[in-house]
């Protein structure tokens, strides 16, 4: 029997062939979602969306030439009623943080695409927000640690590439001691015993790499 709806139109954007075409798999063995478009990069997918005004737009986040957190933000300024599910194999709670501030309606990992896709897009283009659970619980973990600032971030960069306290100093034109203050800083809000660990897990919790 024909559903009295019309089917849920969705945009997927990634940049892998194979998870666009694992995701039209699932979506083709359903008779209430139907697969409208597909995009490889945020550029494409803003350009997309204008097109075709899907329901519901799965997200990747790492892309080439624009990642998917700006393209959420793009989408959402332009298109308040915009319904985006990011899809995506990060776990990190900082990175969903930031997914779901920049205006995505849920956080979704890949691993958990063939169980969960279909019901996610349905329960977000009815308007319900739905986060995967071991993100949720490492959200609510870290929700009232201290965050880190955008210099502080910038410096932990700098370290991860392998520059030394001088080194970030001249990069940034400030001074050596400022850039082991906010070493500490950075070591005390991470809970890091060392470096090489801040830069660990900031990396784990997509603090950084994005």
């Amino acid at each position: 029997m024909q559903s009295p709806h019309p089917p849920i139109r969705v945009l997927c954007v990634d940049d892998h062939p194979l998870v666009r075409a694992g995701v039209l798999a699932l979506i083709s063995g359903s008779e209430d979602i139907e697969l409208v478009g597909e995009a490889a990069s945020g550029r494409e997918a803003i350009e997309q969306f204008r097109v075709l005004k899907p329901d519901v737009t799965l997200m990747d986040l790492k892309m080439a030439d624009m990642g998917g957190i700006d393209a959420v933000m793009s989408i959402r300024a332009e298109f308040r009623e915009a319904r985006i599910v990011v899809l995506t194999t990060y776990p990190g709670d900082a990175l969903a943080q930031r997914a779901l501030k920049a205006g995505a309606q849920a956080y979704l990992l890949k691993s958990q695409v063939r169980a969960e896709l279909l019901d996610t897009i349905r329960a977000v283009h009815l308007g319900q927000r739905r986060v995967d659970l071991d993100v949720a619980q490492e959200l609510a973990r870290h929700a009232a640690g201290e965050q880190l600032s955008a210099r502080e971030i910038e410096i932990l960069e700098l370290v991860a590439a392998g520059n030394s306290n001088k080194s970030i100093a001249d990069k940034l034109s400030i001074a050596e001691g400022t850039v082991k203050s906010h070493i500490k800083n950075i070591l005390a809000k991470l809970g890091a015993r060392d470096r090489t660990h801040a830069v660990a897990l900031a990396s784990n919790r997509g603090i950084t790499g994005f």
